[in-house]
């Protein structure tokens, strides 16, 4: 009986150890799974500990605890491996991603209760404490089962078998694979490698970085004469809005909307899809990228970027008389940025003065930010034409809750915007962490009803109107492995601009088509192709 007991315990401790750093994500969620895989750093644990004995004798206390931590460490850098790709649709990249962690946990901070910020700080600390309380039994175990010949000679057949096995499927994966064969996962070990050779990798292209020379920006802008350009980057407007089938058909009947709001104030629209430098989070680098026409996927070449004197979209409206205005309504903080780009006036969300209900991180909606940008800027009498560069905020992640549109729009600036009753509805649907694509559509539905909105009322205005989205939303709405493509709109009542924009890619009406044209800073000399012909000499501004 005892004989028994023992070998049970010691199949436990093998098999908790071994899931521990074999599982698998179930996408799109956090959470995870077993598929009976093993794993190879158990096994070259099992034999390490066995030759410590042999050569030194049985682990001290200290040893094992120092195992145990380790464990854990691997555990964790395991769980981030394999769920990374399925939340965010990349993998982890510590050099960055750790620079994130405050501005997320600001963000998270804002949207949660602070009752369920502290539940979920609490129950990170008891899942490390359980992980390391399993991992010190479980090792224990292991290691006082080197010491039994009978034990001993087991563990050390299972473990040479699965490096053996480990080695073959090295050699042989497609075959194995497709056989059904045992399946190891990447070690935890090539996992933390990898980080370091990212990390030395981008440290080193700090240092040596030559960015490239600026695209041309000496278009003399003659088919856009006397209009203002309105260039509006859609959080989280990515391809999957049109190519999940469930997402796509409960966007269907509002961008139809959109569409006949085009069309009915005479205005035509063409689509294309470009390649975003940035996925499920990181806007600024996408914003910087169209701005300047340099590609920027890093915070360096942000940095390197904005010490050099460059030609931006805001300086080349500016040389033509344009008045350049950035709509910031998530801007709570300094902005380095604004003085590189040289806009006139830069309306932060403090200077937006929205005094209606907060939803959420965004604290105000879009809609209103529309509508005060009609108000300062574009609604004028005598004025110069006006560039406005506005990142959108309401169809940021987590999505939900969904605000309200309102038909009113001279509403949208007084005290009170919405009804009480049409708040109430709104903030009873809460983030679904566990299945955010419902969600991201209902945020997507808005943002095309306050932009039909908005072309309504304002039919009486000569505008060309660029809808870009900014990245695609995390992969717990897209799934793994999706691209990084964004749709990108020109709306305008001036076919020649529409025209150009043709001959380079783009297609007519609201839908982008396959392939995309480009990645997202080719955009730029597409756009000022669009706007007019170049002007002499043609010279890009070199750094």
């Amino acid at each position: 009986m005892q004989s028994n007991r023992r070998w049970l315990t010691l199949v436990a401790a093998f098999l908790l150890l071994n899931v521990s750093l074999s599982f698998r994500n179930i996408w799109p969620t956090p959470a995870i799974r077993w598929h009976g895989e093993l794993s190879v750093e158990l096994a070259v644990c099992v034999l390490g500990l066995m030759a410590a004995r042999r050569w030194l004798g049985p682990p001290s206390r200290g040893m094992l605890r120092a195992l145990s931590t380790l464990w854990v460490i691997f555990v964790l850098g395991h769980y981030a491996d394999v769920t990374a790709p399925a939340l965010y649709g990349r993998e982890v990249n510590l050099y960055w991603d750790l620079r994130n962690v405050s501005a997320v946990a600001e963000m998270l901070g804002q949207a949660a209760p602070i009752w369920l910020v502290v539940a979920v700080l609490a129950a990170v600390i008891a899942v490390v404490g359980i992980l390391y309380a399993i991992a010190r039994w479980a090792l224990g175990r292991i290691s006082e089962a080197t010491g039994d010949p009978r034990e001993r000679t087991a563990l050390g057949i299972v473990a040479v078998c699965a490096l053996v096995l480990f080695a073959i499927e090295g050699q042989q994966s497609t075959n194995m694979q497709a056989a059904g064969f045992l399946r190891f996962p990447a070690p935890v070990m090539e996992t933390y490698a990898r980080q370091v050779r990212l990390i030395a990798r981008a440290r080193s292209a700090a240092r040596t970085n030559v960015l490239p020379p600026s695209p041309s920006m000496n278009g003399d802008m003659s088919r856009i004469k006397g209009a203002d350009v309105l260039l509006l980057f859609i959080e989280s407007y990515g391809a999957v809005s049109y190519e999940r089938p469930e997402i796509a058909a409960r966007l269907a009947p509002f961008r139809v909307d959109l569409e006949a709001a085009i069309h009915e104030t005479h205005r035509d629209v063409v689509s294309a899809f470009v390649e975003s430098p940035t996925f499920g989070g990181n806007s600024w680098l996408a914003h910087i990228t169209l701005l300047s026409g340099v590609e920027v996927r890093d915070r360096d070449t942000n940095a390197i970027l904005m010490t050099q004197k460059r030609d931006t979209l805001v300086s080349a409206f500016a040389r033509h008389g344009y008045r350049t205005v950035a709509m910031m309504p998530g801007l709570w903080q300094s902005w380095p940025e604004g003085v590189f780009y040289g806009f006139d006036e830069i309306y932060s969300g403090s200077r937006l003065d929205y005094r209606g209900p907060e939803f959420g991180w965004w604290d105000f909606p879009d809609q209103f930010t529309l509508a005060r940008m009609d108000a300062l800027e574009v609604n004028k009498g005598s004025r110069p034409p006006v560039f406005v560069f506005f990142p959108t905020v309401s169809t940021h992640i987590p999505f939900s809750p969904v605000l309200p549109y309102q038909p009113d729009w001279p509403k949208l600036l007084t005290d009170r915007p919405y009804e009480s009753a049409d708040v109430d509805r709104a903030l009873e649907k809460q983030p679904d962490w566990l299945n955010l694509g419902p969600g991201y559509a209902d945020a997507m539905t808005y943002a095309y009803r306050s932009l039909a909105g908005y072309l309504r009322m304002r039919a009486d205005r000569d505008f060309v109107m660029i809808l870009l989205g900014d990245h695609q939303p995390p992969a717990a709405v897209t799934g793994t492995g999706a691209p990084w493509d964004v749709p990108v709109h020109v709306i305008a009542s001036r076919p020649a601009v529409l025209d150009r924009l043709k001959a380079h890619g783009f297609h007519e009406g609201l839908t982008p088509v396959r392939p995309a044209v480009a990645h997202m800073p080719a955009l730029v000399p597409m756009l000022f192709d669009a706007f007019g012909d170049p002007e002499q000499p043609q010279v890009a501004r070199e750094p």
